[in-house]
């Protein structure tokens, strides 16, 4: 049986209240689980005693027996000095803009430059026109 030890949701509606619960894997997020070992509210200030409380000893015997954490509970791990830190996981593609964002930064890239020549261009016919009308007037 592979082990996790998780957050578990519960709360009200938008005031979650997570508890820390090792579990089988295959279980469902709020369903069964082995051993509750903590909890975790994320409305309490992050300088709080109250924000996260665990089993220190509980949560290094499940370690011990092959418990694997999830991403979150292994950064709270990482600051209790339980594990070390774990590597940060980055996927520099799901940052980027779709196609169709993409299609329309391009479009408006193309818009933007030929209106700056358009500027241009304008800027330069007006210099001349003066000229040549002043050539007309003095014939």
């Amino acid at each position: 049986m592979a082990l996790k030890i998780r957050l578990a949701r519960g709360g009200a509606k938008k005031r979650p209240y997570y508890r820390i619960v090792v579990a089988d894997s295959r279980a469902a997020r709020d369903g069964g689980f082995i051993e509750r070992i903590g909890s975790f509210n994320p409305l309490v200030p992050k300088d709080s005693e109250q924000r996260l409380k665990f089993d220190t000893e509980r949560m290094q015997y499940w370690l011990k027996q092959g418990a694997q954490p999830t991403d979150r509970v292994a950064k709270f791990l990482a600051a209790a000095d339980l594990i070390a830190k774990p590597a940060q996981r980055n996927n520099p593609i799901q940052g980027k803009p779709k196609a169709k964002a993409q299609e329309r930064i391009r479009a408006l890239a193309a818009a933007a430059e030929a209106a700056e020549a358009a500027a241009a261009k304008a800027a330069e016919a007006p210099a001349e026109a003066p000229a040549e009308a002043a050539a007309e007037a003095s014939e």
